[in-house]
């Protein structure tokens, strides 16, 4: 699930995984992190889940991918669209 809250110059998107589905851990790796993982690693929240919060330029793109243990990469269920294997999102 994706959860967005704009601000002046920016959207901090926030990555929210149940948690354990993927077991073990998870980061969120997209264009705008240079695709390096282990940088925005989620952690679990209050609710159960796991999240990471990331802040993206306002009015912008961005494509994603989740990578959890064993190189296991999927995808965002909840992005807006998909491009070829990556999740897409719009801030």
């Amino acid at each position: 699930m994706l959860e967005r809250r704009p601000r002046e110059d920016r959207t901090e998107v926030t990555f929210v995984l149940p948690p354990d589905t993927p077991p073990g851990p998870v980061s969120v790796v997209g264009d705008f992190n240079d695709w390096q993982p282990g940088i925005h690693t989620l952690a679990p929240r209050k609710d159960g889940n796991r999240a990471v919060t990331v802040a993206l330029p306002a009015a912008s793109t961005h494509s994603f991918r989740y990578l959890a243990a064993g190189d296991y990469w999927f995808n965002d269920e909840h992005a807006e669209t998909q491009d070829g294997l990556n999740s897409r999102l719009h801030t």
